[in-house]
Formats: structure tokens, C-alpha cells, sequence
């Protein structure tokens, strides 16, 4: 899950397919991680923790770090929140086969939409319960793809 600084949205994604992975027992790692260093080290934003909170997903002990290009080797799948985290990401691509592993994160509920999740961290608390049922739908098909795959 990639966003600009992984404090909102990506920690959020994470957490949500983190929760819905772990109802269904699948054994898959999942993480999150932002295009800037702006808040390396740091949680995620308060609104995003207490947000999470009301829906019962704990994101509170994560982490923000930066995306890498060791990202490609580690995840069969990047999902990005926006079409600048999605330039940003395909930019630090190898080859075809990287590039063919990011895609826009509400393209699974939208197809071919290529929509952004928007950025929740200027606005209120309305902004961020609207990115919420957003990234749960796109992680609800997502865990489903996931089982399929699993099973």
C-alpha cells in the first residue's frame, strides 16, 4: 500500500487488508510505505489512528517509511492510492515485470477507473471516514482475490 508520506492513507489500507487477511486466516504479508521521507519513523496521523479505531483496525504501532525499489522483490502486488503515487512508483521500476505489479487501489472496485483515494490530511474528520469506506471496499475485493488465489 503506497501513499505520499504514509501517515493516512497507506497505514490505513494496510491495516484494513491487515484485519480482513487475518479474519480469513490467509497467510500473506502486507505493508505500507510512502513516495517521500517526509515522516519516516513517525505514526500514523492521529485522525487516521482514531478513525481506524472506530471501525476496529489498530494502525497505532505502525511505522511510515519509503517505498523502495527492494519493494518490487519483497510484494507481488503495489497498490497505490493516486496517479502521483503511481507515476512516482513505476518510476523506480527495473522492467515490465515491476511495472506490471502497481496499480491504482480502487481500480479493483472501479476497473480501469484509474480514481485516487483522496487525501484525507488538509481536510476533517468527514475526509478521512470517506477514505475509509473507500479503502474498505477496494481491500474487501482485494481479500477475496486473495482467498481465491490461496485456496
Amino acid at each position: 500500500m503506497v501513499c505520499l508520506g504514509n501517515i493516512c492513507r497507506s497505514p490505513l489500507a494496510e491495516g484494513i487488508l491487515r484485519s480482513k487477511a487475518e479474519k480469513q486466516n490467509l497467510p500473506v504479508e502486507i505493508d505500507s510505505a510512502g513516495t517521500s521521507n517526509y515522516h519516516t519513523g513517525q505514526h500514523p496521523d492521529n485522525r487516521t489512528i482514531q478513525n481506524a479505531l472506530q471501525h476496529d483496525v489498530d494502525v497505532s504501532k505502525l511505522k511510515a517509511r519509503q517505498f523502495s525499489v527492494h519493494d518490487f522483490d519483497a510484494f507481488d502486488h503495489i497498490f497505490v492510492m493516486d496517479s502521483s503515487n503511481y507515476n512516482d512508483v513505476v518510476a523506480l521500476a527495473r522492467n515490465e515485470k515491476d511495472k506490471q505489479k502497481v496499480e491504482m487501489i480502487l481500480n479493483r472496485v472501479y476497473p480501469d477507473s484509474n480514481m485516487s483515494v483522496p487525501d484525507p490530511y488538509f481536510g476533517g474528520e468527514q475526509g478521512f471516514e470517506n477514505v475509509f469506506i473507500l479503502l474498505d471496499k477496494a481491500c474487501e475485493v482485494i481479500a477475496g482475490s486473495m482467498g481465491n488465489t490461496i485456496n
